[in-house]
């Protein structure tokens, strides 16, 4: 009695490698979005004045939903500790950036390098992934 092998055992997972790289860009891109809206609702937050402007609390209060659920959506195909750092990564940069770019907070050479240093570091878990 020899070993044959059958095509469907011959890989353990044959269309694993291009299958999980597909799903995992769609977390990815739901993570990227979320750590915008990240950014959109901590500039809203800011703008809210205490939840005392209408139009800023509106906006506060539909990114956070919608950032909180691209975050849990994520979370569902990539590790916790990874999408979370990432989130918050994006929307620091963004947040900081923003607001040295519209004149609310000062730009220096050091604060852009730092904040490019957190672009680097939400890249490089991208890429070890």
């Amino acid at each position: 009695m020899g070993l044959t092998q059958d095509s469907r055992t011959s890989a353990p997972y044959p269309d694993s490698d291009k299958t999980a790289s597909q799903g995992d860009t769609v977390f990815w891109l739901v993570l990227i979005l979320s750590g915008v809206l990240e950014a959109v609702w901590a500039t809203a937050l800011g703008r809210a004045e205490g939840f005392t402007r209408l139009a800023p609390t509106i906006v506060f209060v539909v990114a956070l939903a919608a950032s909180m659920a691209g975050l849990a959506v994520a979370m569902r195909g990539l590790p916790i500790g990874t999408a979370y750092a990432v989130w918050v990564g994006i929307g620091a940069a963004l947040t900081a950036g923003y607001a040295m770019w519209a004149g609310q907070e000062p730009a220096s050479v050091v604060r852009v390098l730092l904040l490019v240093g957190i672009v680097g570091c939400v890249i490089g878990l991208k890429l070890t992934h």
